[in-house]
């Protein structure tokens, strides 16, 4: 396999091809384009964006004109996005109603909340504009995970290079919904609470402050990266590990049919559990992206 079988870790890693059965050929290399040579991740990636569409346009369709969806696949997939919708976004970020409602009971506003007012005429809930962007996070990510349980392809969201640009992206996500609620000056400011604090002691006090919180917002959106990298790796790095202990002995060894079975259904219990974990953490890059968007847009 390439060199492969020194390499521990070898299953989990990003390859310029794919690892097929020896039948096949053992390898279907990918080309390079204009120079950029295509990954198997890169490609799974792709086929990960093309699934999230393909549910998201169908969901789309099928809810259009206020009809409900049938089909327990699109009922399914509905399910996982309205739990979102529910149990999450709205719940997590509110109305922003300070002084009146802030847990989202109140969806008609008030005259004198006037971006409160704009926001319900055009969503159900003042917290649907950001659906659209958690909705995303979580079904790519999600549907990036599940591509791991196949056999022959792997995790695109086991690579620290790509859970880290989902990061970018959830950061750059929390600046601008930020800065466009509290402008481009008054999200960076909003860093620094409110302090009571004696005269003398705020310029000491304030710049320490606005630092650290500062420091806080990118080790917050560090720990999405890792978080999301470290645990989908370690389920594929057990799979892989488990499924060695049979290499290490010959057929006709005793050990051998004793060791098979074991490792197989040690590997079939940690499938299961990676399944769940594909599932949970999906769930927890969502929520945690939307507790910083609520946090950015209502600082206080």
């Amino acid at each position: 396999m390439s060199g492969h079988s020194n390499d521990t870790f070898h299953h989990v890693r990003d390859y310029p091809h794919f690892e097929v059965p020896q039948f096949l050929g053992g390898e279907i290399h990918l080309p390079s384009i204009f120079g950029l040579q295509l990954t198997k991740f890169m490609v799974l990636q792709l086929v990960a964006v093309v699934i999230v569409f393909w549910i998201g346009t169908g969901l789309a369709k099928r809810v259009r004109g206020g009809r409900p969806v049938s089909g327990r696949w699109w009922n399914f997939w509905e399910m996982l996005a309205v739990y979102l919708r529910d149990n999450v976004v709205r719940p997590t970020i509110g109305t922003g109603h300070h002084g009146h409602d802030d847990h989202g009971h109140d969806d008609h506003g008030h005259a004198d909340h006037g971006h409160a007012h704009a926001a319900v005429a055009e969503y159900a809930h003042p917290a649907d504009k950001y659906l659209p962007f958690i909705w995303s996070c979580f079904f790519y990510v999600l549907i990036c995970n599940l591509l791991g349980a196949i056999p022959w392809l792997g995790s695109p969201t086991g690579e620290i290079n790509v859970t880290g640009v989902l990061a970018v992206v959830a950061f750059g996500a929390t600046v601008y919904y930020g800065s466009e609620q509290l402008g481009f000056g008054g999200f960076w400011k909003a860093l620094c609470p409110h302090m009571d604090v004696p005269g003398a002691l705020k310029p000491l006090l304030i710049p320490m402050i606005w630092s650290i919180e500062l420091l806080g917002l990118f080790i917050k959106h560090g720990v999405l990266a890792v978080r999301l990298f470290a645990n989908i790796m370690a389920g594929h790095t057990v799979v892989a590990v488990f499924l060695s202990f049979i290499a290490m002995f010959g057929a006709g060894e005793f050990l051998f049919y004793v060791v098979t079975p074991a490792s197989v259904l040690a590997q079939v219990g940690v499938g299961l559990l990676e399944l769940f974990v594909a599932f949970l953490q999906a769930y927890i890059f969502a929520f945690l992206a939307t507790l910083f968007i609520g946090t950015a847009v209502h600082p206080h």
